[in-house]
């Protein structure tokens, strides 16, 4: 077991300006509580004409320390780059710490630099060092199990499987580029699994796609003799170029708790009506994307689950990700973010037509989108399921279970 080797160390933020293939140091993270972490601009930042905002609600471009919102340790687009439960998991075994609980700078600075969105992190301000390694998607799912049976890894595989460790959720998977060198996140289907994750998610995909819902490329491939789901980076454009990126949760201003237990999504409407590039319409999209939601029965769809790119000044939604139906053991089930303003969150159509005022749509607008939605799942089902190569056994498994269950039409 190791200490923990970066705790109370001054972490610099590096950013990728609009445009910029190559980054540029922002500023610096330092510890100065037990609980806390501040942030403060660069003066050379401040001095950058193309400089933005990592986002101004949180952290606008102010001289001096910056303290995180209240109820949060770091600033929350800060802690968007770090790792979630999977990518701490790999570090925590490529460091031997056991069970110890390594520190938000350990995160940072040990996580792969091809993280989400436009933000990386550095032990010093002169020189960009990113840390990315390679390996055979073959090596990587080897690696993976390893890494869930917690066993120790190969120092070399370790550094590749780190690469994907910044990217967030709590299932195993790794980043690799194709022969065009597009880069996708690979989602794994590993041993211990008991559900048909990764072609439940390239179904919901693929439903999602058919009923008007902007989502990523994918497609689903073997590996080892096993799914894998390549998904299509969104943050990423051609010629090194990335997009900032913020969760749902930065949005809402909430950690990881705290949005769980009191996220909505009409809190996080108005965010993106006061923000957004195209005001007008973003209410019936975000309303769509939870009727969706609950017709496939995914209800894992917290405030992390959903985000948005940031330029400097205004919010667009990020294609809609992580669409999974999830297993059903009860006809009730409820989403993770209230649907009404009153805190309505049960998984029933019903309740998004009551809530319909909340998005800027009459209640008929409102029936209508549902109906659309159901009809499409209804009429395309079968052809997402054979996109998405299902099997029959697992076509029994998630129709009118997970997918289209009878309770999300109870009024």
């Amino acid at each position: 077991m190791t200490s923990d080797p970066y705790r109370a160390r001054r972490v610099f933020v590096w950013t990728w300006l609009p445009d910029e293939s190559a980054p540029v140091v922002a500023g610096a993270v330092d510890r100065v509580g037990a609980d806390r972490l501040d942030f403060t601009y660069a003066r050379s930042y401040l001095e950058n004409e193309k400089a933005i905002s990592l986002y101004a609600p949180e952290l606008p471009l102010h001289r001096g320390a910056q303290e995180p919102l209240d109820g949060l340790t770091i600033a929350a687009c800060l802690k968007d780059s770090t790792p979630d439960s999977w990518g701490e998991r790999v570090i925590g075994n490529r460091l031997g710490s056991g069970d110890t609980e390594l520190s938000i700078e350990t995160y940072m600075l040990e996580s792969g630099s091809n993280r989400l969105g436009a933000i990386d992190f550095q032990e010093g301000p002169e020189d960009y060092s990113p840390r990315v390694d390679t390996a055979s998607l073959e090596e990587l799912y080897d690696a993976a199990e390893k890494v869930l049976a917690g066993e120790p890894l190969n120092p070399a595989i370790g550094d590749a499987l780190m690469n994907g460790t910044a990217i967030g959720g709590a299932h195993p998977k790794v980043l690799i580029s194709d022969d065009a060198g597009i880069e996708h996140i690979a989602k794994l289907s590993v041993s211990t699994d008991v559900h048909p994750w990764i072609r439940a998610e390239a179904v919901g995909i693929e439903l999602a796609r058919l009923c008007g819902i902007e989502v990523p490329n994918s497609r689903v491939i073997k590996s080892m003799g096993r799914d894998v789901l390549l998904v299509e980076r969104f943050d990423r454009v051609s010629g090194g170029l990335r997009r900032h990126v913020v969760s749902g949760l930065t949005m809402l201003g909430f950690d990881a708790l705290l949005g769980a237990r009191y996220g909505s999504y009409p809190e996080m409407l108005d965010v993106l009506r006061e923000l957004g590039r195209s005001p007008q319409d973003i209410g019936r999209r975000l309303f769509e994307r939870i009727v969706f939601n609950i017709a496939i029965g995914n209800n894992d769809d917290h405030a992390r689950n959903h985000a948005a790119f940031w330029d400097g000044t205004g919010l667009e939604l990020t294609p809609a990700f992580d669409l999974t139906p999830q297993p059903r053991s009860t006809d009730t089930s409820a989403q993770a973010m209230a649907i009404g303003r009153d805190g309505s969150r049960a998984s029933q159509f019903s309740v998004c037509v009551a809530a319909a005022a909340d998005y800027g749509l009459s209640r008929p607008e409102a029936r209508q989108i549902v109906e659309r939605i159901v009809s499409t799942i209804k009429d395309r089902w079968s052809e997402a399921a054979d996109a998405a190569g299902l099997s029959e056994v697992d076509r029994n498994l998630l129709w009118e279970r997970s997918i289209l269950n009878r309770s999300t039409f109870y009024n």
